[in-house]
């Protein structure tokens, strides 16, 4: 049975104008598994307010990020799906499960390729509904509709894997090691509350509070507030971090239901006004700089910072393309499939 592995990302609009921007938000922002409302409200919610007043804003902040080749999302994932190719024998398309770039679309290039079994690899190192679930659910219902025959396993999150852990940890301290700060932050996408309780698969063990996320449960498998903390703990170790010197906290926060807390924005707010002159972010829950990391964090949120009266605001890249980020991942699938890697 011949495999392939298909790389799934977040997305982008096809430019950062207006008439492409709209149709993006309308298909992430009408997704169930994002806005999980009854579809008469998220289609109030999404068609009737936020598409009328939306766009345009997201689009200028879209503009801020946009590189000369395109948008940094799709880029950045280009180049870690041509790395990746050249470090193992199976064919090795790239999807996003939002956009252009669909999953159908990678699928079909690999079936195109006689391909029968796909590895589908969710760029994502925590689970969450609507990043991890949401392409695992579309990809099964393409599977079942346009490739019956195909096989699909997927890759499960990687958030607490000794080796990605000692990639994020080395990435961190390679970045901060010319760039002195006095707290590091680690932000991470944020999610309503109910998201959380939603996936306790123990229907009683998510309390958000102060110690469900650290009492061994079974829940854990699909709780993101536990896997982000757990990633902040294990980087932590791993790079001596002294109690008190770092913090985490969720960005990007939409609409009035309670969400994941901290919050990023109140956070590098209330550090600024502690007294802390450099302040250093890291963003694990994505693995490829996007609009929420190069324009929401480094540039939003240096701006707060500073405002607050801070000095140094440093933002650590995500692994991106990294070769060590680059490495882990072709291990993985290599083992996976059982094939020797290709060696240059």
């Amino acid at each position: 049975m011949k495999k392939g592995v298909l790389l799934v990302n977040l997305g982008s609009p096809d430019s950062p104008e207006p008439k492409d921007v709209k149709p993006y938000l309308s298909e992430f922002l009408m997704d169930e598994r994002v806005i999980d409302v009854p579809v008469w409200l998220r289609t109030f919610i999404v068609k009737g307010i936020i598409l009328n007043t939306r766009p345009k804003a997201s689009a200028e902040a879209y503009k801020k990020i946009w590189w000369e080749e395109g948008s940094p999302l799709i880029v950045i994932s280009e180049r870690l799906q041509k790395k990746i190719q050249k470090n193992t024998p199976l064919p090795v398309a790239l999807a996003m499960r939002y956009g252009s770039m669909t999953i159908k679309k990678g699928l079909q290039e690999l079936v195109d390729k006689g391909v029968e079994e796909v590895f589908l690899m969710p760029l994502y190192p925590q689970f969450a509904m609507a990043t991890t679930e949401t392409i695992l659910v579309l990809a099964e219902e393409i599977r079942k509709e346009h490739f019956p025959s195909l096989k699909i396993s997927d890759l499960k999150a990687f958030y607490n894997r000794e080796d990605y852990i000692e990639v994020l940890s080395h990435s961190i301290a390679r970045h901060l090691k010319d760039h002195p700060y006095d707290h590091l932050l680690f932000s991470y996408h944020g999610v309503p509350e109910r998201h959380i309780r939603k996936r306790d698969i123990t229907k009683s063990h998510c309390k958000i509070d102060r110690s469900c996320c650290i009492t061994p449960s079974p829940a854990h498998e699909f709780c993101y507030r536990h896997q982000c903390l757990e990633v902040t703990r294990l980087v932590a170790d791993k790079l001596n971090l002294v109690p008190g010197t770092y913090t985490s906290s969720f960005q990007s926060r939409l609409g009035v239901d309670p969400w994941l807390k901290p919050a990023t924005d109140i956070t590098i707010e209330r550090l600024g006004k502690q007294g802390i002159k450099n302040l250093a972010v890291v963003t694990p829950a994505f693995v490829s700089d996007c609009l929420e990391t190069l324009e929401e964090i480094a540039m939003e949120g240096s701006e707060i910072f500073h405002e607050m009266g801070g000095k140094g605001f440093t933002t650590v890249p995500c692994l991106n393309d990294d070769d060590e980020f680059v490495a882990i991942l072709s291990n993985w699938i290599n083992e996976w499939a059982a094939v020797e890697p290709v060696i240059a």
